[in-house]
């Protein structure tokens, strides 16, 4: 589903913006009925378009206040490796997302975490689990710009 009219497009970025406002009120937004906005939804989400649902929490509040990457240089490259270091980032609920990057860099890990100490540990199980060549870290000074919703 790569064709998307307006108002698909206008519904994406309404439940970008709030997955949990009611059909009517989305309805209401982009000019549809109920029904009708609730086929265009369940089109959207047979097609893995929308992909879930969520809740965005206030990280500073569950007291998780400072975002960290880290970047990951690595001498393996073997497909074993790559599913261990897989493996062990997925279990960790700090990181947030893991990515392979091209260039000099290996992988970019984007965690949350309490404070230094908590980066500490979390630095302390991660090089537990899985051999790494070289890991630097860049701590968020600022937020300017966070958000989820993709433009459509």
């Amino acid at each position: 589903m790569s064709d998307f009219d307006t108002i698909d497009r206008r519904i994406m970025g309404e439940l970008q913006r709030d997955a949990a406002q009611s059909l009517d009120a989305l309805g209401d937004s982009v000019g549809l009925s109920r029904n009708a906005c609730w086929r265009r939804v369940r089109a959207l989400e047979a097609a893995g378009v929308i992909k879930a649902r969520v809740a965005l929490l206030d990280p500073v509040q569950l007291d998780l206040p400072l975002m960290v990457f880290i970047q990951i240089r690595t001498s393996a490259h073997a497909p074993d490796w790559l599913e261990k270091f897989s493996t062990a980032t997925r279990a960790m609920p700090e990181i947030l997302g893991v990515y392979r990057m091209s260039g000099d860099l290996d992988y970019l890990i984007r965690a949350r975490v309490a404070d230094m100490a908590g980066y500490d540990q979390l630095y302390q199980r991660l090089i537990r689990k899985v051999p790494l060549s070289d890991v630097s870290a860049s701590f968020v000074m600022e937020e300017i710009k966070e958000t989820t919703q993709l433009p459509v």
